[in-house]
Parts: structure tokens; sequence; C-alpha cells
């Protein structure tokens, strides 16, 4: 008891020193003040910031960001689950042609990309793959448990660390398969056997580092004759393809009779220890592997070797700048990014998610004024998904079975044509983006040939694939239409609604004029046809195909 009313006369004796501004004068410290407000978001930033994190802006997720800001907003996304593939693949009747299920994982690609709201980890899944590409069109074309375990792979990762995404990636049975790091052996002599340097170079040269020493801000570091500087040789290519020798497909009784069956196609592949070569190897920057390590050992000592050498900093803030935000960074940009990769503030090397969200965050990915670098071309892709996002897009069935995304658009979820992605980082068309030293990759698939099919496409959704058509299939990705349907006789007002929700309300004068002159030429009580041509007129724009 008394050490209560110790307690709480001691309580009194404060309240009442406070109450009358202290003792002997003093005066007690004031509380901290509030912390301030986040910044104010507008409409148009919101949009424009929803584009560069998700499949497309809706209305509804402009308005979430408007009320909690961007950096709220960024950080509620990277605590949501994961929307995963291959439990979809799995819950399916399996089929004798395992091929016919690359429909169905294209389906669940496609409605996790429109309808889950895990939208910024999907964004940037879809952007690692394109980095660390592994594709259907190809050796992996009945591998489709394996191909979606991959891509879960990506979704998984894309908010945690580097290290240990290169370690997932390199063991995934996808890409042991597609850069024939599966089934690669120790040299043999006697039987004309060396190991395959597949991986090893494209490791480096498109997951990592590049073919050349950078400046942390991007630039190459050039020698004493003015030159760039190699990043690695012939020896160190050999070196690694060493590393990934003795790996194949787990629980087989041996390296030999190792076969892919639909468990062992979506688990990191085994180690082989008689057919992994354990003698040195040299590795970047002059290191070179002591003789006797195991395979784990090895593959351990040879990530890390690749993890940590100073490219890899500007090399992924390149990268994922690209496909997010602008094909043109600028020096600067990159090379804040690149010090985040290095250190998170924490310590810590090769957190993505600080990575991602020091992306998006930073000045330069809306900035206050025009730059001549701002944004890029969208990926027909995304210009896809954004249309469909913002009209509500389904189908009776659920499904979204556009398996030949690739034919029609020149891309679609891992079908790329070859390692090197749809397209190159560095790809410049000729003229005036070339003759400025700039870089337009997405325009490297925008052939004549392709935009047809594009264009083409998007006539079809307009006027055909949309809620007024009453005799649609089962499987048909139909648009909601319904809201314009029933303004389409004020010309105006329908511009208006349809440039809101694709433009963020941002339309030049050149392109409203045009599209009043063709809206009045349809009779004002064919609501259907006027929406159709307002929609197609946006959505078949360089406006819209353009990414600020």
């Amino acid at each position: 008891m008394q050490g209560i009313r110790r307690i709480f006369a001691t309580a009194i004796v404060t309240l009442s020193l406070a109450a009358c501004g202290g003792s002997s004068g003093g005066s007690t410290t004031p509380p901290p003040p509030p912390p301030p407000p986040p910044p104010t978001v507008t409409m148009d930033e919101a949009f424009q910031f929803l584009n560069q994190a998700t499949f497309g802006a809706t209305q509804t997720e402009v308005q979430h960001v408007v009320d909690i800001g961007i950096e709220a907003w960024i950080d509620e996304q990277m605590q949501m689950p994961v929307s995963r593939q291959l439990p979809h693949l799995q819950s399916l009747p399996r089929p004798q042609n395992l091929a016919e299920l690359q429909v169905d994982r294209v389906d669940i690609w496609f409605r996790n990309a429109i309808n889950q709201p895990d939208q910024l980890r999907q964004r940037v899944a879809f952007a690692l793959s394109e980095i660390t590409v592994v594709s259907q069109l190809g050796a992996l074309v009945d591998a489709p448990y394996s191909l979606g375990s991959y891509y879960d792979v990506l979704a998984e990762n894309a908010f945690g660390n580097y290290r240990q995404l290169v370690q997932r990636v390199t063991l995934h049975p996808a890409m042991g398969v597609y850069l024939s790091m599966l089934g690669n052996e120790k040299p043999n002599p006697a039987l004309n056997i060396r190991p395959d340097e597949n991986y090893a170079r494209e490791l480096m040269q498109l997951f990592s580092i590049g073919l050349v020493e950078l400046n942390v801000d991007g630039s190459e570091v050039l020698d004493g004759q003015n030159q760039p500087i190699p990043t690695y040789n012939q020896a160190i290519i050999e070196g690694f393809a060493h590393v990934y020798t003795g790996w194949n497909y787990a629980g087989a009784p041996s390296f030999q009779q190792a076969r892919r069956n639909d468990a062992n196609q979506t688990i990191p592949m085994q180690l082989y220890p008689a057919f992994h070569d354990d003698g040195a190897k040299m590795l970047l920057n002059g290191v070179t592997l002591p003789a006797g390590q195991n395979g784990n050992q090895d593959l351990a000592a040879a990530l890390d070797n690749v993890f940590n050498h100073a490219n890899v900093g500007p090399f992924i803030a390149i990268r994922l700048i690209q496909r997010l935000v602008t094909s043109n960074p600028s020096p600067g940009y990159i090379q804040r990014i690149g010090a985040v990769f290095d250190n998170n503030g924490s310590g810590v090397r090769g957190d993505l998610g600080a990575v991602v969200k020091a992306i998006l965050m930073d000045d330069e990915a809306r900035p206050d004024l025009p730059m001549e670098i701002d944004g890029k071309i969208k990926e027909p892709l995304l210009r896809l998904t954004q249309l469909w996002r913002a009209y509500n897009a389904s189908s009776e069935s659920g499904k979204y079975p556009l398996v030949a995304s690739y034919f029609i658009l020149g891309q679609g979820p891992l079908q790329a044509v070859h390692v090197f992605n749809f397209f190159s980082p560095f790809f410049a068309p000729a003229g005036e983006i070339r003759n400025s030293s700039f870089v337009a990759p997405e325009l490297e698939i925008a052939t004549e040939y392709q935009n047809t099919f594009v264009t083409n496409y998007f006539f079809l959704t307009c006027f055909g694939l949309n809620s007024a058509n009453e005799n649609l299939e089962a499987d048909d990705v139909f648009i909601d239409i319904s809201e314009e349907m029933a303004i389409a006789g004020d010309t105006n007002a329908l511009i208006d609604m349809v440039v809101s929700k694709l433009l963020a309300g941002t339309v030049s004068d050149v392109l409203r004029v045009e599209m009043v002159g063709m809206i009045d030429r349809i009779d004002v009580a064919d609501v259907a046809n006027r929406t159709a041509e307002a929609i197609y007129f946006v959505v078949s724009s360089p406006e819209f195909a353009y990414q600020r």
C-alpha cells in the first residue's frame, strides 16, 4: 500500500507542477508537433502514378490514392498477399497434353493483372519477367506448371532481396530448361563433354551486370583509350559455367534418370554431386573459387560474387525504371535508385521493395515541369490491360483466354521470342529519337504489321466485344460501356467521360476536335456505336499509347 500511495502522490505533485507552469520558474517540455500530413495528390497525379504502378488506373483506385497518398498506397500494396498462378493450374483437370494448360496459365495471369488487389506486386513481377526471361515459346511449351511456378517466384520476391531472387531464379527448373543449366555436366574429355555456358553468360549480361563496367549513374567506365571496359571475359564465363554443373530435376535416383514430372518442374533443381566440377573457377573481380568445394558452396559463392558487383545497382535501377516509369532516366535518377539498391537506409543491399518505392516516389517519376525525357511508350499488353481495367472487362465464363496475345500484341505473359525480352532496352528507332541519343525500347515491336494487329484488336473490342452486344460467347472478354451509352447522345459529355477514364481528363484540342467530328457523323440514337467510336478513338491514339 505504501508503494501505491507514493506513486499516486508523485503523480499528483507532477500534475500540480504542470498546471502551474512548473517549479522554480521552470517549464515542461512541450510535446512534439504532430507529423505533417502527406502531400496532397491531385487526380491527375494519382492517375499518372497508377499507370506506372499497376496494370491500369481505375477511377476507384485513383480516388483511393488521392485519399491516402502515394507513399501510404505503396506501403499498403506491399503488405497484400500474393496472387499466385500455380495453385489455380493445379486445381484444374490435368489434360493428357499439358500444353493445353497454357491457355489457363495466360488466363490466370490476366485474372490477376485485371482483378486482383496486389497490383503493384503483379506489375513488378511482370517487369522482372522481362529482365529474367523464360518463355513458353520453345522447350517449355508443355511445362505450364513450371512457368506458373516461375512467375509465382517473381511475384513472391518482387519486394524481397535481389540476392534471394537470383538464387531462386537460378535453381528454378523453368530457367534450367530455358537456358540449359538443367542437366549441365562437369567436363569429361573422353566423352567430349564440357559445361554449357548459356546460363553463365546470360545471368551476367541480362540479369545483373551487363557487358561493360558502369559508373554509379549508369554511364560507361572508359579506359585510357576512351573505350568501355568489359565486365567479364571468356575465362570468367567458363568459370561460372563450371559452377553451374551437377543440377537436374529433383527426386530422381540418379542424374541420368532425372526426368520432368508434374511435381519436380515446380521445385528447385537438385544437386547431384558426382556431376559437379569441384575444380578451381575464375569469377568476377579477380576472385577464384578454390578447388574442393561442393556444388552448393560453389553456387552460393558465385551468386554472392555477382550480387556484390558494383554494376548491379545501376543496372537494376535502369531496367526497373524503364519498365515502370521512363525509357530515358537521367543519370541522377539512376544514381539515386542505385544508391538505394546498395543500401536501403538500414545497411541492407539488394532490397527490391526499397528500390521500387524509391523509383515510384522519385521527383523524376512525376516531375512538376515537363521534361524531354518524361515517360515512355506503353507496351501493347499494358494498353490492353488499362482499357480492360478502366471498363471492368470480364466474360460470362470468368476467363480471359487470350493465349495468342503474343501473336495479336507482339507480347504476352512469359511469351518472349528469345531471352532478350520482347524488345531491347537499348533500342532506338532511326530519326529524332536516335539522333537525340535517346531510346524507346517498346518501339522495337511497333512494326506496321504488329500495329495493325493491335489496332484491329482494339477495334474489335470497342465495337464488338462490349456490353451492348447480345451475341457474345461465354469466353468473350467484353468491356462494360453502359455508363457511356447512357449519355452518348451528348457528344461532349461522352468525350469527357471516356477521356476521364482513359486519359485522366486531359486530351489535346486536336484529338478532341477529331472525336467530335467522327462521333457527330453517327446517328444520335445509335448510342452503342457513338460510345464505341469515342473509346476506340482514344485507345488507338498516340496520347493513349504514351505513358506520361
